[in-house]
């Protein structure tokens, strides 16, 4: 039986809610297989975040893990293919941490790239009539920090994983800010969560950019 972990994060920033760690917890009320799904909220701290992800890893040994988070100056669901080994943060995290030019994990790969099928991912999302993109860039902050850490900690336990990035519900966004429906980003992180599962091989087009 296949194992899928399916992760979001709480607020931050001051802000009273996070898309991410809601969608989850939508897709995990509904889901009905025939996979195992585990589901997690996480953290937003740069210690807390990556220690609660390897716990989930070592604990369920998934075969496919999808982490997700906010990012709110985006309009569609951006699926990230590229994870960077930076902690920068222009922000501190909920705990107070503000790393500047420091690894996610030391002596590690300078990046790794997401082992899930991006493309088709992204492809899936949108032909349910959901704005979504691949993205070359999970910036520096805790997102990040996460899709690295599993990355790494996926490279010797051999699950595939990736990171997808949402923008703010429509339900609770901020003043001017792009968003979606709840119900909408929900819906896309199922689907990114099956296609993850069900498809081995990405599609081989094109989804570079040029800036």
């Amino acid at each position: 039986m296949t194992t899928i972990l399916l992760t979001g994060f709480e607020p931050f920033g001051g802000d009273s809610v996070n898309p991410s760690g809601e969608a989850v917890g939508i897709v995990a009320a509904g889901w009905r297989g025939p996979e195992t799904l585990v589901t997690a909220v996480l953290p937003v701290t740069f210690d807390g975040a990556a220690a609660r992800l390897a716990e989930l890893m070592a604990e369920h040994s998934p075969d496919v893990v999808v982490a997700t988070g906010l990012a709110g100056d985006r309009a569609a669901i951006s699926v990230e293919r590229v994870a960077v080994n930076l902690r920068d943060a222009r922000i501190a995290d909920n705990a107070g941490a503000q790393p500047v030019d420091a690894p996610s994990v030391p002596d590690a790969p300078t990046a790794y790239f997401a082992t899930l099928p991006v493309k088709a991912i992204a492809r899936d999302i949108a032909a349910a009539g959901i704005p979504s993109s691949v993205s070359h860039s999970a910036g520096t902050f805790v997102c990040n920090h996460v899709f690295f850490t599993a990355l790494h900690e996926s490279a010797t336990r051999g699950a595939r994983t990736g990171f997808v990035h949402v923008p703010w519900a429509a339900e609770h966004r901020s003043t001017d800010a792009s968003s979606l429906p709840l119900a909408d980003i929900a819906r896309a992180l199922e689907i990114a969560v099956r296609t993850s599962a069900s498809v081995t091989r990405d599609l081989a087009v094109s989804a570079g950019t040029l800036s």
